[in-house]
């Protein structure tokens, strides 16, 4: 078969979907402690390796093809790819595998800090072969929530183009389950040294997601129009959003921040996800103003209800996830198969139809995740102790630190002792 245009913007859209894992690494370590850093950029690069391997083994396999009721494909179907050798399947294989590495990567944010490296490498495969490979079929496969599937015949075809519920919902769910099996960190919302150590390296990050995001979006765009919609949708959201959370801080705190510019474009982006091919770039901007504003105040919530997401993966991936997903409910253009959202006369079906996958895809992510994350909690161990997370994650899991410091004589600044009295250019503190 010819190589053809499709395949190479396929393949181009992968590598820029890929260069998302490393992205997050650098935003997510930018966002933790100075003595955290390297284990929070390696659990991201190690979920790479792991559904690198996976994915080629059995993850792809349990993503499409002959499924079991609806709900995953048969690992065993494709198993090792090699009945697709001379296929440009393997293209596809390729697309898809990035899209499941930075999913399980974006887990990670909620129990920086804290977590065992090895119980954190075995959570990768388990997760991403229980939760996300069954609802990336579900959606994507041909199962129970795709065109063909029970819950579409019912009510319409559940739209997510890109990931809402099968990447941002599953992640942002798994984030809150883990972050309440392995606890609070020590000193949570007390600690000053719990804040962002690295500005620079978040917005840095942010920047990088936001431009692996147009391969994410519209790399499984079927036609140019497809493409340039989505394209513009993927540039409009988080440009709305950023905007609004940067007002949502000026009005409540006085003062928008480089931190808030950073999420407010994840959010947009998290929000966009499921709709980039159908909503109008006028309703991209209105649910990234919407989507920017909501998670802004979401990443609050973990205070007010105890729970420690340390990096705001629940309150942007899972808050904002939710919104886009199910905002396509009022918001979605009509389009063969279904009258379109509210907003155009469509009715409620589409509203029910994503409403049902909403429902799926946290009670699949949320049981999931509580079984795979209680069961290694009891067997192995999930967290490190108090005086290990004293000590930092860094030195005690990877004999590593991300910076060298001189001392006291050589710099003026060692954020492993840095006090909120001290001077702390550029870094901004936990708001209890």
């Amino acid at each position: 078969m010819a190589l053809t245009a499709g395949h190479v913007w396929m393949m181009l859209a992968a590598a820029l979907v890929l260069l998302m894992t490393p992205a997050l690494a650098i935003f997510y370590g930018g966002m933790t402690r100075a003595k955290s850093t390297l284990n929070m950029i390696m659990m991201s690069f190690v979920a790479a390796g792991i559904v690198g391997v996976v994915w080629i083994l059995w993850g792809y396999s349990m993503t499409g093809g002959a499924g079991v009721g609806g709900l995953f494909g048969n690992p065993f179907a494709t198993f090792g790819l090699q009945s697709l050798l001379g296929s440009d399947e393997l293209i596809r294989v390729g697309y898809s595998a990035t899209f499941a590495m930075v999913t399980v990567a974006l887990i990670s944010g909620a129990i920086a800090d804290r977590a065992k490296f090895t119980s954190w490498a075995l959570f990768v495969p388990l997760w991403i072969t229980l939760v996300y490979c069954p609802l990336a079929y579900m959606v994507w496969g041909g199962g129970l929530l795709s065109p063909v599937g029970a819950v579409s015949r019912l009510f319409g075809p559940v739209i997510d183009f890109a990931g809402g519920t099968v990447v941002e919902i599953s992640a942002g769910m798994a984030a809150l389950v883990l972050s309440l099996i392995l606890g609070k960190r020590h000193g949570f919302g007390k600690d000053p040294s719990h804040r962002p150590h690295n500005i620079p390296f978040v917005m840095l990050g942010a920047g990088l997601l936001w431009f692996g995001w147009f391969g994410f979006n519209a790399g499984a765009a079927t036609s140019a129009e497809q493409a340039g919609l989505i394209w513009i949708n993927t540039m409009a959201a988080p440009a709305a959003a950023m905007l609004s959370w940067l007002v949502t801080e000026k009005v409540r705190d006085g003062h928008p921040t480089s931190l808030g510019a950073a999420s407010g474009v994840v959010a947009g982006l998290v929000a966009i996800t499921p709709a980039c091919a159908n909503v109008s770039p006028l309703a991209a901007l209105a649910l990234g103003l919407v989507a920017g504003a909501a998670s802004a105040l979401a990443v609050g919530l973990k205070y007010r209800f105890g729970f420690d997401d340390s990096l705001d993966v629940v309150g942007v991936h899972l808050g904002a996830g939710l919104i886009g997903t199910l905002a396509l409910g009022f918001i979605a253009l009509p389009a063969d198969g279904h009258g379109g959202g509210l907003l155009y006369g469509g009715g409620l079906q589409q509203l029910m139809a994503q409403t049902v996958a909403v429902v799926v895809a946290l009670a699949l992510s949320g049981i999931g995740t509580a079984v795979i994350g209680l069961s290694i909690r009891r067997f192995l161990g999930f967290r490190i102790s108090r005086e290990e997370e004293n000590e930092g994650v860094d030195v005690i899991e990877h004999a590593e630190t991300a910076y060298e410091w001189g001392g006291p004589s050589h710099s003026p600044f060692n954020p492993f002792t840095a006090t909120i009295g001290g001077s702390v250019p550029g870094l901004q503190q936990d708001k209890g």
